[in-house]
């Protein structure tokens, strides 16, 4: 398990980096987020890709493929809160929050995403 977290965590920072820049470039046109909401739908789909084949090492199926947009689901409702938070109540700069509320998100993904992929 602890080799999966490590690598849990070199996807999810690439992952991040990506889903990060498509945020801050799309803050140009439009709120937070919505900007939020594009760079992190693009992520879901490349945190499945590497999640299979690099992270948890199991092939992609229908059943996983399906589930797995559901961690994810869970841990956008959970980091929108948390960046609204930072926004609006912490006054955090809205290009930092994003990185506070994805911090404070990595160990329920981890977990979850092991669970729907590990049961198949």
């Amino acid at each position: 398990m602890a080799g999966e977290f490590l690598r849990f965590l070199v996807m999810g920072g690439s992952n991040t980096v990506v889903a990060y820049a498509i945020y801050l470039l799309l803050l140009q046109w439009m709120r937070y987020e919505i900007a939020y909401s594009v760079g992190y739908a693009v992520g879901i789909v490349m945190a499945y890709v590497l999640s299979t084949a690099f992270v948890f090492r199991k092939p992609m199926s229908t059943r996983s493929a399906l589930r797995f947009p559901l961690v994810y689901l869970a841990q956008f409702l959970i980091s929108l809160g948390l960046l609204r938070l930072a926004v609006e109540v912490i006054h955090i700069p809205q290009w930092l929050a994003l990185g506070f509320a994805v911090v404070l998100t990595i160990p329920v993904t981890f977990l979850l995403s092991r669970w729907v992929l590990h049961s198949g």
